[in-house]
């Protein structure tokens, strides 16, 4: 059995964790806190987890046969704050429904 969809699953709660992380601490800190290297560390790490995301959508949606619709509505959940996260429970329906067919 692929575990591609549950990879998936946590990679989007982290990034979409780091994203968080990064407007309401890092950013602030930046510009509040004159330490810019808070964004440079979040926002390096948030990257890494973005690219992950997408490559872990790309292959959901071809392992799990997605539509492209499927794939559009992770990218905007990807870009909106806690969007990845309120996501997560239809994700989970779906990797649950996955494993029963």
């Amino acid at each position: 059995m692929k575990k591609t969809f549950s990879w998936f699953r946590k990679v989007a709660l982290a990034e979409g964790i780091s994203f968080l992380v990064l407007l309401g601490i890092a950013m602030p800190l930046k510009y509040f806190a004159d330490m810019p290297k808070a964004v440079t560390i979040v926002g390096s790490l948030h990257g890494v987890l973005f690219v992950a995301f997408i490559v872990l959508a790309r292959e959901v949606k071809t392992d799990y046969k997605k539509d492209l619709k499927w794939l559009i509505k992770a990218g905007l959940a990807s870009v909106l704050p806690f969007g990845t996260i309120i996501m997560d429970k239809e994700w989970r329906k779906e990797e649950a429904e996955a494993k029963t067919i």
